[in-house]
C-alpha cells in the first residue's frame, strides 16, 4: 500500500538561515515572517530564563535591516546598550545555543567576544557606544584596506548621557563613515525625560512642517524619523546613510515591547526586564510557601519615603533608574524632590553636591555597578567639599545573571579610597533601615551598600561593643571573624561547623565598614586570627584596610582578607559564584581551618606561647539552637 502524499512546509525561516549572506539573500516577503518568529522564540526564551524582553521586542525589524544592509564583521556594529543585542545574537549564528540565555555556561545576556566576532564591544553601561564608534572610524581611517562602515545603534535613553555629546561633539567634525542608528521608543526603564526627550518628540510628530534637528545643528545629516517596525523604509533609510559615507543619524522610532501584548500594555518600563519563570515539577503543581522576606530595593524604598516624610530637607536624584532603585515611591509621595537626570551619573553626583551646599542631604540611587562611572565626582567634587550626601548602592557585590559588567565587586575598593566618606554595609533588613537614618543624619558624605534579591531573615546581635555588633562568640578566643553586610549569616553558620571541632569563633558585624574604628582592631587584638569576609574584591576590600589598621595599631594578630578574586566574573546565580570562590559556609570553614593549622604550627615552631584565654569547649546545644534562629 503506498503512503498517501501529505503536504510538505518549509522550515522555519530562522531555521533556514547558515550565515548572515542567507538573511540578505531572503526575498522581502519572507521577512515579516522572520520577524514574528524572532519575536517567538525572544518571548519563550526570555520568560523562562529573565532578561530584557522590552528593549529586544523593540529592535527586530531594525536588528533584520541592519544586517541586510551592512556586513558584519567587518562593518563594525556596536549596541548602546548591549541589552538589545538578543535579535543579533539570534541572526549571527547563536540560534540553538539561544535556549541557554544568562544559564551559567550558556549566552550571554550581554554581547560577549568570546561568543562571536560579530560581537565587538562587550556593553552594557550606557552612553558609550559613540565614543567607540569615533575611535573605530578613526582606526579605519588610519588604516589601508577595504572601506569599513561603523553603525551605533543608541537608545533615546542613552543621549541623556554625557559622552554621546562629547562624542557627538567629535564625530561631527571628522568626514568619516560613522551611521548613528537612533532607536528612539521615548524611554530608557521609563519614559525618556528633560530636553533630549523633549525634542525627539518635537522630531517625530514634525511631519509636514519644517524643523531642523539638533543633530544638523551639530553638521550631521539627519535621516528621519524613519518607521522603525517597517523593514523596506529601514533598508531604504539605511542604504542612503551607507552610500554617504560620512556621519548620518537614522532615526527609528519604535515601540519598545512591540508584538507582546503584557509588554505593550506595561506602561512603568514596558517589561525593560522580567525574571525567570518559577521552576515547578512538571504535571504537578507547587506546593505552598512561607512569606518570602521583603527585596532590599523594597525595604530601601519604604524606609526612604518614611524618612522624607520627617525630613523634608531630603533629595533623592538617580539616573534613569527610578523603578529599579525603589525610589518611584518616593517619587510619588513627594515629586518636588526627585530628580531623574538620565543616563548621567556624574552629574548626578555633582548636582547632589550642589543641592548639599544649598542646605538639602541628597541621597544619590544607584547600582553599585553604575556608580564606578562617577568616582571623580565622588572623590572631588563631594568629599573634597565635606558634603552629607548619601549614596545608596543597590546590587553590591555578586549580582549573578548580568555578568562581569554588572557584578558590584569594585565600590568598596574604589570608595575606600575617598576621604572622609563612611560606609555601611547592612546584613539584614533591620539594620539597613537603622543605618540608612544614621547616614541621612551625617554631616558628611556616607555610602550605604545592598545586594540584588532578598534580605533573608535578620541577624540579631548578642551584644554591641564600641558600634561593633557580635553576633555569635565561644568561651575560646581562636577566631575573630569579621562579615561584611550579607556574609554575615554565612559567617554564623561556619563558626557553629568550626566549633564542634574545636575552635572558638567570635562573629561580629563593624556595621560600618569602613573606616575601621578602634573597637574593631580591639577585638582583633583578642583573638589569634582575624579573618574577613566580603563579596568584594580582596584588593583593597574592607579586609585589606581592616589589615591595615590592625597593623598600624601595633597588634600582632594576624589578618586574613578573604573576598572575590580581581577577575572579571562571569554571569550565574550569586550562590553558585560565592561557592566557586569559598566564600558559603563550607568553603569559609575549610578556609579558616586551614588558616588556624598554619596559625598553631608557626606558634610551635617559634615557641611563642598562645594567647591565654578560657577553657576551649564545643559549641553547646544551647549555641547551635540560638545561631540557628538567625
Amino acid at each position: 500500500m503506498i503512503a498517501p502524499l501529505l503536504p510538505s512546509y518549509p522550515a522555519p525561516a530562522l531555521d533556514r538561515l547558515r550565515d548572515l549572506a542567507d538573511l540578505r539573500a531572503l526575498p522581502a516577503e519572507d521577512l515579516p515572517g522572520l520577524a514574528e518568529e524572532i519575536r517567538d522564540v525572544v518571548v519563550s526564551t526570555v520568560t523562562r530564563t529573565g532578561g530584557h524582553l522590552g528593549p529586544n521586542l523593540g529592535v527586530v525589524e531594525l536588528t533584520i535591516a541592519l544586517h541586510r544592509v551592512f556586513s558584519s564583521p567587518e562593518d563594525a556594529i556596536v549596541f548602546d546598550t548591549g541589552h538589545q543585542s538578543y535579535v543579533h545574537k539570534l541572526l549571527t549564528g547563536r540560534r540553538h545555543e539561544f535556549e541557554q540565555l544568562r544559564q551559567p555556561g550558556g549566552l550571554s545576556g550581554y554581547p560577549s567576544r568570546a561568543e562571536s566576532p560579530h560581537d565587538l564591544v562587550e556593553n552594557s553601561h550606557a552612553s558609550t557606544a559613540l565614543s567607540y564608534a569615533d575611535g573605530l572610524s578613526r582606526g579605519f581611517a588610519l588604516s589601508p584596506g577595504r572601506h569599513r562602515h561603523v553603525i551605533a545603534v543608541v537608545g533615546d535613553g542613552a543621549l541623556t548621557g554625557g559622552m554621546c555629546w562629547e562624542a557627538l561633539n567629535n564625530i561631527a567634525t571628522a568626514d568619516r563613515a560613522v551611521v548613528i542608528v537612533l532607536n528612539d521608543n521615548g524611554r530608557s526603564y521609563a519614559p525618556t525625560g528633560g530636553a533630549v526627550g523633549r525634542h525627539l518628540a518635537d522630531l517625530r510628530g514634525a511631519t509636514g512642517k519644517f524643523r531642523i534637528s539638533v543633530f544638523e545643528n551639530l553638521g550631521i545629516t539627519y535621516v528621519g524619523p524613519v518607521d522603525g517596525h517597517d523593514i523596506d523604509e529601514l533598508e531604504r533609510a539605511l542604504r542612503k546613510a551607507r552610500a554617504l559615507c560620512r556621519p548620518v543619524v537614522v532615526h527609528c522610532v519604535t515601540t519598545k515591547g512591540r508584538g507582546h501584548e503584557p509588554a505593550e500594555i506595561d506602561e512603568a518600563d514596558r517589561m525593560h526586564a522580567v525574571p525567570p519563570a518559577p521552576s515547578t515539577a512538571a504535571g504537578t503543581a507547587s506546593a505552598p510557601t512561607a512569606a518570602r522576606p521583603p527585596a532590599w530595593t523594597s525595604v530601601f524604598a519604604d524606609e526612604i519615603v518614611r524618612l522624607g516624610r520627617r525630613r523634608p530637607d531630603l533629595a533623592c536624584l538617580t539616573a534613569a533608574m527610578l523603578r529599579p532603585t525603589g525610589l518611584h515611591r518616593f517619587a510619588e509621595e513627594f515629586p518636588e524632590r526627585v530628580i531623574d537626570v538620565g543616563i548621567a551619573e556624574q552629574h548626578a553626583v555633582t548636582c547632589a553636591a550642589g543641592l548639599a551646599m544649598a542646605g538639602m542631604h541628597p541621597v544619590v540611587a544607584v547600582y553599585a555597578t553604575f556608580l564606578t562611572r562617577a568616582i571623580d565626582q565622588v572623590l572631588l567634587d563631594v568629599a573634597l567639599h565635606r558634603l552629607p550626601v548619601t549614596f545608596v548602592l543597590d546590587r553590591a557585590g555578586v549580582t549573578g545573571d548580568d555578568g562581569p559588567s554588572h557584578h558590584g565587586m569594585w565600590d568598596l575598593s574604589l570608595l575606600q579610597a575617598v576621604p572622609g566618606l563612611r560606609i555601611a554595609a547592612p546584613r539584614d533588613g533591620a539594620r539597613l533601615r537603622q543605618l540608612l537614618a544614621e547616614a541621612v543624619a551625617a554631616d558628611g558624605p556616607t555610602a550605604l551598600r545592598f545586594p540584588r534579591g532578598t534580605t533573608g531573615p535578620d541577624v540579631p546581635e548578642l551584644r554591641t561593643e564600641g558600634g561593633v555588633d557580635v553576633l555569635y562568640e565561644t568561651d575560646r578566643r581562636d577566631v575573630l571573624l569579621v562579615t561584611i553586610g550579607p556574609m554575615a549569616a554565612v559567617g554564623v553558620r561556619a563558626a557553629l561547623k568550626l566549633g564542634e571541632h574545636g575552635t572558638g569563633v567570635t562573629v561580629c558585624d563593624p556595621r560600618w565598614v569602613s573606616p575601621p574604628g578602634q573597637a574593631l582592631v580591639d577585638l582583633a587584638a583578642r583573638h589569634r586570627l582575624v579573618v574577613s569576609v566580603e563579596d568584594n574584591l580582596r584588593v583593597g576590600g574592607a579586609g585589606a584596610h581592616l589589615a591595615l589598621a590592625v597593623t598600624a595599631a601595633g597588634v600582632r594578630t594576624p589578618v586574613h582578607a578573604l573576598g572575590l578574586p580581581a577577575e572579571f566574573l562571569p554571569h550565574g546565580p550569586r550562590p553558585d559564584i560565592l561557592r566557586r570562590n569559598r566564600l558559603d559556609t563550607a568553603g569559609l570553614t575549610r578556609t579558616i581551618t586551614a588558616l588556624m593549622a598554619g596559625v598553631t604550627g608557626a606558634a610551635r615552631h617559634t615557641g611563642h606561647a598562645e594567647p591565654t584565654g578560657r577553657t576551649p569547649r564545643v559549641p553547646s546545644p544551647r549555641d547551635r539552637e540560638r545561631a540557628g534562629r538567625r
